[in-house]
């Protein structure tokens, strides 16, 4: 099979499954492996990235999104730009959320295993909204915020990375995060995910100006339990 982006790996059905058996082992016994979980949620998510396609195509915004194939780096979003937008605003938000924790949304792993140019579009996608899914949802990054956009991401796309993710990241939780996270914090999600519009559809780059409460009015988002 030859190469069919810069970064594809071509890669056979035995060593897909190869590959799926050990990142997933490895995802579970080291969370911090963001190499693994990249391999294992390639490997292992072909179906849910063909649905989220198919959500994308019948949606004006998806469509425009897969049409237009934006990207979130360093190189097309202007920082400065943001850094400078009024407090409260989505994109203010994001960048005090990447300065916060010192990221930068050039770390992002390329996308390697997938065979269909349009899914490793769809996966990159997802990789890249990661953290302005964290920034819609209010979630910090810690275990308990970990597992919750998790959570929501594995039932807005049904990826098994992320069901598994907010699985396994649950029982890692300590006590007083577990009360929270089963009171509080994952019946908001659950019902969060279900109600709100799919955030692969929708082009965060165009609502950089919106005050994150009216932003997430229009997702239909409920707003986030105290801070975690």
């Amino acid at each position: 099979m030859d190469r069919l982006y810069g970064t594809h790996k071509p890669t056979n059905l035995v060593q897909k499954s190869i590959l799926a058996v050990g990142s997933g082992v490895m995802s579970i016994l080291d969370p911090s492996r963001d190499d693994m979980i990249s391999i294992f949620g390639e490997t292992t998510g072909v179906l849910a990235l063909k649905s989220m396609q198919e959500k994308m195509i019948v949606d004006p915004e998806g469509d425009e999104i897969l049409k237009k194939r934006p990207v979130i780096n360093t190189r097309t979003v202007d920082l400065n730009f943001l850094k400078s937008l009024p407090a409260g605003t989505l994109g203010k938000e994001y960048s005090n959320f990447l300065a916060k924790y010192n990221l930068t949304p050039d770390a992002r792993r390329p996308v390697s295993f997938i065979d269909d140019v349009e899914l490793a579009y769809v996966m990159r996608r997802y990789r890249e909204i990661h953290d302005l899914t964290h920034v819609t949802l209010g979630m910090p990054i810690n275990m308990l915020g970990e597992v919750t956009v998790k959570w929501f991401e594995g039932i807005q796309y049904g990826l098994p990375m992320c069901v598994l993710g907010g699985f396994f990241g649950s029982v890692r939780l300590g006590p007083r995060h577990t009360a929270k996270y089963l009171n509080l914090t994952l019946p908001w999600i659950v019902r969060t995910a279900r109600q709100s519009r799919l955030f692969i559809n929708v082009y965060f780059e165009k609502h950089w100006h919106k005050p994150l409460v009216e932003f997430r009015r229009e997702l239909n988002i409920i707003e986030p339990p105290p801070k975690l």
